[in-house]
């Protein structure tokens, strides 16, 4: 079993307050849920309006099939253009 996992920062520019960070997180959130069916969820920086990290997991039995999802969320993460992707990190486990 292959368990991929990733982490997502953002930085919203024109963002003003905790509403309008929401909406925008949980808009990327859903787009990205549902085209690829993996588990996601804001894991840190919650206080903090104009910033934001998004961690993911995947599991398969082929790890270079994560490696592409992987890297297929990180790019429909930052073609959506809702927010500045600032970093991005995965890790792939073999168990």
């Amino acid at each position: 079993m292959v368990v991929g996992t990733g982490i997502i920062i953002l930085r919203l520019h024109d963002c003003r307050s905790l509403k309008g960070k929401r909406k925008i997180i949980k808009s990327m959130i859903g787009r990205l849920r549902s085209h690829f069916n993996v588990s996601m969820a804001e894991t840190g920086a919650n206080d903090i309006y104009q910033r934001a990290e998004i961690g993911f997991s995947l599991v398969g039995n082929d790890s270079s099939l994560i490696n592409s999802k992987i890297d297929k969320i990180f790019n429909m993460a930052d073609n959506l253009g809702l927010a500045e992707i600032v970093d991005t990190r995965m890790e792939i486990i073999h168990i």
